[in-house]
């Protein structure tokens, strides 16, 4: 799992994940954004065209940095989830809690 966070103005923080979100990475993964918002960016967009792969820990981190943006007043946004995390996302029906965007600006309009 690759991951890069970039700070934007306004609280904003794009965390962008590239490869596999699963049981192995999701502490990273809980770690990156925990970060971010310790850091005063409690408004977090997780880029994830780059996701091949999404388990339920993966997930679980997810519902997490959610909650966690939430309680620090911001928000969560997942930007271009792949296929397979759109699948999982309905399947689970998390797709009602985690909202999507096709882009940051579109997530976090100025």
């Amino acid at each position: 799992m690759e991951i890069a966070v970039v700070h934007h103005p306004e609280g904003i923080a794009e965390v962008r994940l590239a490869g596999r979100l699963n049981m192995v990475t999701a502490a990273r993964v809980r770690e990156s954004i925990h970060e971010a918002i310790i850091g005063n960016h409690p408004r977090i967009a997780v880029e994830m065209s780059g996701v091949s792969f999404l388990d339920s820990s993966g997930l679980g981190a997810l519902v997490w940095a959610f909650k966690a943006a939430r309680e620090a007043g911001g928000g969560l946004v997942l930007i271009e989830p792949t296929e397979q995390v759109q699948l999982v996302l309905e399947l689970t029906n998390m797709s009602s809690v985690l909202a999507s965007a096709p882009s940051l600006a579109e997530a976090y309009p100025s």
